[in-house]
């Protein structure tokens, strides 16, 4: 019997900044840029449970989430502390996390900074399964003062959905035998590859609810959506044998930030992409990592127009002249007519080194 856990961490980042700082205790915290009075460029990375009561979550422009801290507060309401993010802090809160999974399961998939899936089959039964997620939780609210939510399911699909099904510091079990049923709790977007635009494609053909799908046979959803149709069939039905990877291992260690005004002032770009250069090879160094063998940038221009460059280098290295040199190669063309043919103001700069070994 197959018995897979997810781990999720609540609202990660906001978390860490309230345990870390107890007078915000209680307070609307959101993690991101600077807001500026309302004038900020980037976006919210975390909002913490009382930030979300005003609207406020994670990808929201922060110049948006300002405004709605200022409107609650004309309410009567406090407004949203905004903080910028600690990446080194929360790592190392991540990484004893981890730990104290580990401490419960032979194999551990992280699947990011604060989510892991853990392989509980060994115990032999969901009752007891749902005993260790109740002592994981209890270990991190010890030893970390933070709260998480785990789901427990027949595979890796159920139990991410079910780590999300009773937010903030829950615990859904699901049994195989509930599993249909459990799906249909759910809306159409949970399922992992339906995004906005897919989303719209099957609303087109009627579908618009896991219900929908499931009222649908093999045949049915191959002749509606193509070769999506089987994955569809089987996730909508809770179907999923994909196999947890062990070990979580960075693909790249990136930074971006956002222009307080889009420019082409070649000054304040390249200044930009140096701060960030230094960024990104600070982390490397304090990595595991001894070298990389990809760098890359991304060139975001007024209106959003997003272009990304990569380059690939002969002999993997960790020498920072040669990323720097490299990372500018990238970027000059887009300051003249050989990327940048209309002369678009350039509004956000991202930096990132990939193939690391």
């Amino acid at each position: 019997m197959r018995i897979i856990a997810h781990i999720d961490m609540d609202a990660f980042f906001a978390s860490v900044e309230e345990r870390n700082k107890p007078r915000l205790n209680g307070l609307p915290i959101a993690v991101g840029s600077d807001p500026q009075d309302g004038k900020g460029r980037g976006v919210v990375s975390t909002a913490n449970y009382a930030a979300r009561e005003y609207g406020i979550h994670s990808a929201l422009p922060i110049s948006t989430a300002w405004f709605l801290s200022e409107e609650a507060r004309k309410c009567g309401k406090p407004g949203v502390v905004f903080i910028t993010p600690n990446m080194h802090e929360y790592e190392e809160t991540s990484a004893k996390i981890m730990e104290i999974v580990r401490s419960y399961a032979n194999v551990v998939e992280e699947a990011s900074i604060d989510e892991a899936y853990f392989d509980l089959s060994k115990t032999g039964s969901f009752a007891k399964a749902q005993k260790i997620g109740e002592a994981i939780k209890k270990e991190i609210g010890k030893k970390e003062a933070l709260t998480a939510s785990i789901g427990i399911g027949p595979n890796k699909l159920v139990a991410k959905l079910a780590s999300d099904f009773q937010k903030p510091d829950g615990l859904t079990v699901v049994l195989p035998k509930e599993v249909r049923a459990f799906m249909l709790k759910n809306k159409l977007r949970k399922i992992p590859g339906i995004g906005p635009k897919t989303a719209d494609e099957l609303l087109e053909r009627g579908i618009g609810t896991i219900a929908d799908l499931q009222a649908l046979d093999r045949f049915e959803l191959e002749l509606a959506v193509g070769k999506q149709g089987l994955y569809l069939y089987e996730k909508a039905r809770g179907m999923d044998e994909a196999p947890l990877i062990e070990e979580w291992i960075a693909k790249s260690i990136s930074e971006q930030e956002t222009l307080q005004h889009d420019t082409l002032v070649g000054e304040t770009i390249i200044g930009l992409l140096r701060k960030l250069s230094g960024q990104v090879y600070a982390r490397f160094t304090q990595s595991d990592f001894v070298t990389f063998k990809t760098v890359g940038i991304t060139v975001r221009f007024e209106g959003f127009e997003t272009k990304t460059r990569v380059k690939t280098l002969p002999v993997a290295t960790n020498d920072r002249t040669q990323f720097e040199f490299e990372t500018l190669k990238l970027l000059l063309p887009f300051l003249d007519a050989r990327e940048n043919p209309k002369r678009k103001a350039i509004r956000l700069i991202g930096i990132k080194i990939e193939k690391l070994e």
